[in-house]
């Protein structure tokens, strides 16, 4: 198997951990929340050794990448600029961008803000959601108004971190048990998350699972939980305080479409599907060349279906 070797590059004023594998065109893969480089550590070699040159980061906020403490420096173009930074650090001209969850947002858009850098996208659990005619948190608490939801719960500061960071281990086992295709109440369970009332904590009710998830490692667990004992949770929940800013300062994503070649994989039983329809890509991304369902899968798309997720992203890239 190829090795996975790491190093720090200097990136938008910031030092960034990025994990690598092979050698030629460029893929990187941007991992979502509360996650890692180390989401892609069945893919990293895989590209590789289908004649890729794999990057994986820890994005701002996460592992071994700075975390800087303002809510700002976690808005989109900050992250944009991360990722054309990275092109920049590794004299790259261009690259495939692969995202998953938070990452495939801010993949899709960078794709769009950034046509020149990223020639082709492929978006994993996350369709492109076109820019809302409102700022989102006014949309999701019209939506929510008597109901907890998660987005909403985020945004105090200090409020979630308190929550995840009592229990680091078990916090991080609960969100990937419940989330993932392992767990059986699947969608109906990710709806009840949104029916509970306001003033509900995100754990509330959510009993730890007796086992870990089959795609999930002890070793794996451990991995994750190291790395947020480090860092605690702030940096990854500032992103989700910055919808609205991202909504304000880039007003040039209104009615944007994605023009490059896109590929979309999903999981059947990936609740972010209650809240992020898949329709609008239809319109949106006119190049979408492939839209791929992976029966029994949940959110953590290519940690639960590794083999599934390698074979669809090398058909694409070698296809481009």
């Amino acid at each position: 198997m190829t090795e996975i070797t790491h190093r720090q590059i200097k990136t938008n004023g910031i030092n960034m951990h990025i994990a690598e594998a092979g050698e030629g065109p460029l893929v990187l893969l941007i991992h979502g929340f509360p996650e890692l480089w180390y989401s892609w550590r069945h893919q990293l070699p895989a590209l590789a050794a289908a004649g890729y040159h794999a990057v994986a980061p820890d994005v701002r906020g996460y592992g071994d990448t700075d975390a800087p403490h303002e809510v700002e420096a976690y808005r989109l173009r900050e992250n944009i600029a991360d990722f054309v930074g990275i092109l920049d650090a590794l004299d790259e001209k261009e690259a495939v961008v692969v995202g998953h969850d938070w990452g495939s947002l801010m993949a899709w858009n960078t794709a769009i803000l950034q046509p020149d850098r990223f020639r082709a996208i492929a978006a994993l659990s996350v369709p492109y959601l076109p820019r809302s005619p409102i700022p989102p948190l006014q949309m999701f608490n019209a939506m929510f108004a008597k109901n907890f939801f998660y987005i909403l719960y985020f945004q105090e500061e200090g409020v979630a971190e308190a929550e995840f960071e009592a229990d680091i281990r078990g916090s991080l086992l609960k969100f990937m048990y419940f989330a993932s295709g392992d767990n059986r109440d699947g969608e109906a369970a990710a709806i009840g998350m949104m029916t509970r009332p306001k003033d509900s904590k995100l754990f509330d009710g959510v009993k730890s699972p007796d086992h870990l998830p089959k795609w999930l490692t002890d070793e794996d667990l451990d991995t994750f939980t190291a790395a947020f004992k480090k860092t605690g949770f702030r940096g990854g929940l500032n992103r989700y305080r910055n919808m609205d800013r991202d909504w304000e300062e880039i007003p040039e994503l209104a009615g944007a479409k994605v023009e490059q070649p896109a590929l979309f994989i999903a999981g059947d039983k990936d609740g972010a599907a209650t809240f992020a329809p898949m329709e609008p890509m239809k319109e949106f991304v006119p190049d979408l060349r492939k839209l791929v369902t992976l029966p029994g899968c949940g959110h953590w798309t290519q940690q639960e279906r590794p083999s599934e997720v390698n074979a669809e992203l090398i058909e694409f890239l070698n296809g481009l």
